[in-house]
């Protein structure tokens, strides 16, 4: 079942997770796919900001901070074997 990196943080369960699709064709969802969220790539919650927003999450080694309204458009599954 797929659900949004906003999901995942929400959940705060912190397992490796696949990047399914980013959805959109804006240039915030361009600019996602530049800067690695891209189809297969793995990726990690590892926390929220002390206000809520953003998150952090680890994208092949580098740590990442996306806002709520970012994180949505990034769908996710379980990454097999994790």
């Amino acid at each position: 079942m797929d659900r949004t990196l906003a999901d995942v943080a929400d959940a705060s369960d912190g397992r490796l997770l696949e990047i399914a699709e980013v959805t959109g064709t804006g240039a915030d969802s361009r600019r996602l796919r530049e800067i690695g969220f891209c189809t297969g790539a793995p990726v990690r919650f590892i926390r929220r900001a002390p206000l809520g927003d953003p998150a952090m999450y680890e994208l092949r080694g580098a740590l990442m901070s996306l806002r709520r309204s970012e994180a949505r458009r990034i769908r996710v599954h379980r990454r097999a074997g994790a």
